[in-house]
């Protein structure tokens, strides 16, 4: 497969004016094109698929480390049949990875979810985005922060616990979550740093119990601001010590959790870098208004907003590309938004050898989108996935 005339986002995170030569499910090449080469020059063979993506930008495709669920069905319906239905969905909208993410559930249950889940991490989806890990979120928790997760399932944190639904999910979890001030926090964040990122979340966790849990070796923060103590000029919490540390962190950026300049103060104060967009997305994301189900609770869901019947936020909608979009609206620079939907995310769930940004060798996810973050084409492990507006019609 050849891609040309395209404005390629480089791994560098410059657009460059570049053609992509793709063989199997591979990234082989980037090519800076002179007009008058012909694409047997470039090592396309006559039998390549050629692409046509003048006026159109070439970027990564989107990583979505933070996914409950989207057209309805949900990762925690531990069925291959809907994980599949998802994939496809999110696809479409230019996901090419995600992590499924669990709820604070009871142990059987998880242990089954995680269980489907590592089967299809292996045996993959066809036409879909790829499910590439599991994020562990819940059930560690502090009640007080619960958010939309269930108070009759959090517990504090448990090592044990989580080697028997590590063994479940055959060490596919990338990311688990835990509030560091809860009893038993210390033995599991030393426990599962050296081989999963460990994420501070759902935690009434002040700045000294935050710092010692980054010094122990957490490293990220779930959805930052949401579910945590605010941040205060005389007492910075979790925010200030994700700072001080150096941490990556998540933002959703739908539009109704977070204020536009939290996300611009956000990428200048933590870097671009150190920033990665989710979209935390529930059942009704990319379905239409009413009531839906989010880890056994009743959300209802109106105006692009979902919440519980008390009024709390329960997950989002809106799906990572839309969030990009909203970034880039909210005077986010367009390299900065994406890099923090791909490489980010990529490197927090140690999936940046493999996805994340159009370097030879890597998996050739990439997307084919105008000047306005339309998608026209998406391409997932060197193959195409039919989507409306295709650039080639």
């Amino acid at each position: 497969m050849l891609i040309k005339n395209g404005t390629v986002l480089n791994d560098q995170w410059r657009f460059e004016a570049l053609d992509i030569q793709v063989e199997g499910d591979r990234i082989a090449t980037l090519h800076q094109r002179p007009a008058e080469k012909t694409d047997a020059a470039l090592g396309g063979q006559d039998n390549d698929l050629v692409i046509d993506a003048t006026g159109c930008l070439v970027i990564p495709g989107l990583v979505d480390i933070h996914i409950h669920a989207c057209a309805g069905h949900d990762f925690c319906d531990a069925d291959p049949a809907k994980i599949a239905v998802m994939a496809q969905f999110l696809a479409k909208q230019g996901i090419t990875t995600f992590l499924g993410t669990s709820m604070a559930l009871g142990e059987n249950r998880l242990a089954n979810i995680f269980t489907v889940g590592q089967q299809v991490i292996k045996s993959g989806i066809d036409g879909g985005a790829q499910l590439r890990g599991i994020h562990m979120e819940g059930p560690f928790f502090a009640v007080e922060k619960k958010g939309a997760q269930s108070a009759e399932f959090i517990i504090d944190p448990d090592v044990e616990l989580y080697k028997r639904l590590e063994i479940a999910a055959d060490h596919q979890i990338k990311i688990v979550d835990v509030a560091p001030e809860r009893p038993g926090a210390g033995d599991l964040i030393a426990y599962a740093a050296p081989e999963t990122t460990v994420s501070i979340a759902h935690t009434m966790a002040d700045y000294n119990a935050a710092a010692a849990a980054f010094q122990a070796g957490a490293s990220h923060v779930t959805h930052l601001f949401n579910a945590m103590p605010p941040f205060n000029h005389r007492d910075p919490g979790v925010i200030g010590a994700a700072s001080d540390a150096g941490a990556t962190v998540e933002l959703i950026c739908d539009g109704i959790h977070l204020h536009p300049s939290i996300i611009r103060s956000v990428f200048k104060w933590f870097g671009e870098d150190k920033v990665v967009l989710i979209s935390d997305a529930m059942r009704a994301c990319g379905l239409t208004d009413g009531q839906y189900e989010l880890g056994g609770q009743t959300v209802h869901v109106a105006k692009n907003k979902a919440t519980l019947a008390d009024g709390t936020i329960a997950g989002s909608v809106t799906d990572l590309m839309q969030c990009v979009r909203n970034a880039v609206a909210y005077g986010i620079p367009l390299a900065s938004a994406v890099r923090a939907a791909t490489i980010n995310p990529a490197t927090v769930a140690h999936l940046d050898q493999l996805v994340g940004s159009l370097t030879p060798g890597k998996t050739a996810d990439l997307l084919i989108v105008d000047p306005d973050l339309k998608i026209k084409q998406v391409i997932i492990g060197g193959s195409l996935i039919q989507v409306q507006g295709d650039v080639n019609k």
